[in-house]
């Protein structure tokens, strides 16, 4: 049993990350196994919409997006972290959005069966990045009641450390996931 957090922040210290480790040491407390991929520590090439990618037997591009969809499509819970940057998703995540495609044209089927998407704004821009996650989320057939949002607002570095409020929906994103993981696997 695995949850797999994919975040788009290019801050490892960063208030996106104090969330996601706050879900993940909850899940961990049911022998769920984690794996947090910050996509900025990796190379993650955008896209470059090959008009016969279908007929590619792999994507064209050599850079790390391969194993870390190999990582996202095999968990069992997926976790999608990112700050809002410019009223939407970073870079990083939009990025690992669109390289789905790949998956998406040839067919290949996600595991997961629960999601939680957590966003971060200093002052804007929650619901279009919930939005940008919602319409990705809805292509790997999870159910309505099996996504779980935290969104909220830190604008310092490290601020969601003192938000009380965030902190306890990132730990309860952490409960819910790993229960619904554990169900799954009955």
């Amino acid at each position: 049993m695995k949850i797999v957090a994919i975040v788009g922040s290019p801050r490892p210290k960063g208030n996106t990350n104090i969330l996601v480790d706050k879900a993940l040491a909850e899940s961990a407390k049911f022998n769920i196994q984690t794996e947090k991929i910050i996509l900025q520590q990796y190379e993650v090439n955008p896209c470059v919409g090959h008009d016969d990618c279908t007929s590619f037997k792999s994507c064209r591009q050599r850079d790390d997006t391969k194993w870390i969809l190999e990582r996202f499509r095999e968990a069992d819970g997926v976790i999608l972290a990112t700050p809002v940057y410019y009223y939407d998703v970073s870079s990083q995540m939009k990025a690992f959005i669109d390289r789905n495609y790949f998956i998406y044209t040839h067919k290949q089927v996600y595991k997961a069966k629960v999601v939680g998407i957590i966003i971060v704004a200093a002052e804007a821009g929650i619901e279009d990045a919930l939005h940008t996650l919602g319409m990705f989320v809805n292509e790997l057939g999870i159910e309505e009641d099996k996504r779980f949002v935290v969104s909220g607002y830190a604008d310092k570095l490290g601020e969601a450390k003192q938000n009380l409020h965030l902190g306890e929906a990132a730990q309860k994103l952490g409960q819910r996931m790993a229960q619904i993981v554990m169900e799954q696997k009955k």
